[in-house]
């Protein structure tokens, strides 16, 4: 972790003298969070708006990677999937998106921020670019609230002005700490809430857990859970294996990691070992465009012009879908790759169709993204994403082969 002297020793000297740390030994601190699926446009907007992303990503991933600090403009908060977590921030609560894209936490899009007691200005400009929105402001250092009771001092960027955000109050920032590096004028890196629990004492490890079940609902019920610090025993099964994040840029920059795509008992390849994000505020399973013609041609799929979708005349001659991701292999069945049909209509689709979750990138293999494992792939899956160990973690869960289409 790489911070300004100026910055790091505000957020030092404000933990001694405002924090109370509690130790904890190997319990995670959790907090509920809910899936909400912007179903504006159906599913061609999704799409759209999910690539829209992930070639943003991709951009600025390679920009960082010949480390030009340029700060390109990532899409957050208009994509098709997003997380939200109710989050304390000073006096006030907060509707925040969760979001392993980017790493800033900030707040004012919506509701203002309400100064604790023990508020500190640090006077320090901060803003990010999401694309088709962001914001400018200032960094406050002010305490956050995880949970029902566990408060540490973070530093947090606080809006003048935010667009683009439709009634939500800001971002929670999950990704790699060195993103936020392009969000000040003297290109600080700004520690995350996961750096911060281990400074402070919380926490032991800079780990975050991400757990859903499979739901057929559009979001709103609070069925996931992020884990910080410890992995959760109660949201997987068996155990965990971690791969190294990839060194392929602009993978590298994210949450990045080589994994190989097979489909079918025959083990059809689609994806050699190659580099792609894994990403929570992607909602499709995306792979590169020849791939995606080997998947097509596999299932007898035709593409839906209306949704954007594949679609197969019947689930009963689909098989499964096979990830080996770090020398270990993952099954995402049939009944993961289809849409869930109680949305059809809502995305714009026909009531009884049944439509695929896997879609094409846009580009071939070799572009350094290769595939994005998106929100229907996670919520089969307890994932870890680990700092400390520049690593992530799959495992599967009690409902990885779950029927819930």
């Amino acid at each position: 972790m790489r911070t300004s002297n100026g910055l790091l020793s505000s957020i030092l000297l404000a933990s001694r003298i405002l924090a109370t740390p509690i130790q904890i030994n190997n319990s995670p601190i959790t907090l509920p969070i809910a899936v909400h699926i912007n179903a504006e446009g159906g599913t061609l907007a999704l799409i759209n708006r999910d690539r829209a992303r992930f070639q943003a990503m991709t951009a600025r991933g390679f920009a960082k990677s010949v480390e030009n600090n340029t700060n390109i403009p990532i899409p957050v908060n208009d994509n098709g999937q997003i997380y939200l977590a109710n989050v304390g921030v000073g006096a006030g609560n907060y509707s925040l998106i969760v979001d392993t894209g980017s790493s800033n936490t900030w707040i004012g899009a919506n509701k203002p921020y309400i100064p604790s007691p023990k508020s500190i200005d640090t006077g320090m400009p901060v803003g990010v670019s999401y694309g088709s929105g962001g914001f400018i402001g200032e960094e406050y250092i002010d305490t956050l609230t995880i949970g029902s009771d566990v408060q540490l001092i973070q530093s947090f960027g606080v809006a003048n002005e935010s667009a683009g955000f439709n009634g939500l109050d800001g971002i929670l920032g999950l990704g790699p700490d060195d993103l936020t590096e392009v969000s000040t004028p003297s290109n600080d890196v700004i520690p995350t809430v996961t750096d911060n629990m281990v400074m402070q004492g919380i926490t032991k490890a800079r780990l975050v857990g991400v757990s859903f079940v499979p739901s057929e609902s559009a979001g709103g019920v609070p069925n996931g859970q992020l884990d910080f610090g410890a992995p959760n025993l109660s949201k997987y099964v068996g155990n965990i294996t971690f791969t190294p994040k990839t060194t392929t840029a602009p993978a590298s920059e994210y949450w990045g990691i080589n994994q190989t795509i097979t489909y079918g008992d025959a083990r059809t390849p689609l994806l050699s070992p190659t580099s792609g994000f894994v990403d929570t505020g992607t909602t499709l399973l995306y792979i590169a465009s020849d791939a995606f013609e080997t998947y097509q041609a596999s299932t007898n799929a035709v593409l839906d012009e209306t949704t954007g979708l594949l679609t197969v005349d019947s689930v009963e001659n689909l098989q499964s879908l096979f990830f080996t991701i770090g020398g270990r292999e993952f099954e995402f069945t049939p009944n993961a790759q289809i849409w869930p049909q109680s949305m059809n209509s809502l995305m714009g689709g026909s009531t009884n169709a049944t439509y695929l979750v896997v879609n094409n990138i846009g580009t071939p293999t070799g572009s350094g993204v290769d595939f994005v494992d998106g929100f229907v792939f996670l919520q089969r899956f307890y994932t870890v994403f680990d700092s400390d160990n520049s690593q992530i973690g799959f495992a599967n869960t009690a409902n990885t082969l779950d029927d819930v289409n």
